[in-house]
């Protein structure tokens, strides 16, 4: 049976073509990732830029020339030695933070733009920290890394470049540098430990000697409140003593003319009643059991004219004669 070396072929050749047709339409098509895109060149000139996605180019005349990130851009630059205003020679150890805006200039623009971020974050530090002393560089990371970004900011904005972020991330002075600001630094903290205890000492003195004038003060206040009461306390028995003189003083008049209205009314003379007084005195003498009462010889004659006296008055008479020594 003869055979058909045409359809041999073709059916050989069927196979390898449709290959080749899929490996077309597959280098057609392009698929975008998310934050990226994508540079086509057609014939060697720039034609368009490919978004995140599908997309579609034409075989064998579109070609890609990069895949761009757009994502923030971390770059850790090697420490880079500045000298700064004084002569001190000293290692710096940046960081910026990038990202692309145009893919076009960040393509075509610069051909390494990564390089081109070092070196000119190397030569702009140098400007800015020439012009700082030491203690500056020090104490003024801020400003340093406000002024940096500034201008790395401007010179990459034609590159398709937003500088978001410069940091310092090192500043390392030589050793001879760091063991005098240590010395300095421990110097300074002696100081402020010094000046610290003193200004304690002297708030501790300062505190005693008030409390020592505020219990003085107190003891002043309480010894003069004790005088006053004292002299109230005095003042108020005088008055008291005095009110209670002056009632008895009422009383005994009052009771002197109550005994005066008496006589009267019984019809008493003067003198019976001044010899009434004696007897009653005599009287409340000879109440006390270890009362003796001694009356001279005259003195019992007079006692004989008032028995009825004597008798009341419930002593014992002891006539006394005078002995006289010739």
């Amino acid at each position: 049976m003869p055979v058909d070396v045409g359809n041999v072929i073709g059916l050989t050749l069927l196979p390898i073509l449709i290959i080749f047709v899929l490996a077309i339409v597959g280098s057609a098509v392009r698929v975008v990732r998310q934050s990226t895109q994508v540079v086509v060149e057609r014939l060697g000139r720039f034609h368009r830029v490919l978004d995140s996605g599908l997309n579609f180019t034409v075989p064998f005349i579109d070609r890609v020339r990069a895949v761009v990130d757009l994502r923030e851009q971390v770059v850790d630059f090697p420490p880079q030695p500045v000298i700064t205003k004084d002569n001190v020679t000293m290692q710096i150890d940046t960081v910026v933070y990038f990202q692309v805006t145009d893919v076009v200039s960040f393509v075509y623009e610069i051909s390494n733009p990564y390089g081109a971020i070092e070196y000119l974050t190397a030569t702009t530090l140098r400007n800015i920290i020439g012009e700082l002393d030491l203690d500056e560089t020090l104490t003024s990371r801020d400003i340093v890394n406000t002024k940096l970004r500034a201008i790395l900011d401007e010179a990459t904005d034609k590159w398709g470049i937003k500088v978001n972020r410069v940091e310092l991330k090192n500043i390392t002075p030589p050793r001879d540098i760091q063991d005098a600001m240590e010395k300095q630094m421990r110097a300074e903290r002696e100081r402020r430990e010094a000046i610290l205890r003193a200004e304690g000492e002297k708030a501790a003195a300062v505190l005693t000697a008030e409390g020592r004038k505020q219990a003085i003060i107190l003891d002043a206040e309480a010894q003069r409140q004790k005088e006053i009461l004292a002299a109230e306390a005095e003042k108020q028995v005088r008055i008291l003593e005095a009110e209670g003189q002056a009632e008895a003083i009422v009383r005994v008049q009052q009771a002197t003319a109550e005994g005066l209205r008496l006589v009267q009314a019984a019809g008493l003379t003067p003198d019976q009643y001044v010899m009434l007084q004696g007897v009653e005195a005599l009287k409340a003498l000879g109440q006390s059991p270890s009362s003796k009462l001694v009356i001279p010889t005259e003195a019992a004659k007079l006692l004989g004219a008032i028995p009825a006296m004597v008798e009341s008055l419930g002593v014992k008479v002891e006539q006394t004669t005078e002995k006289k020594n010739e």
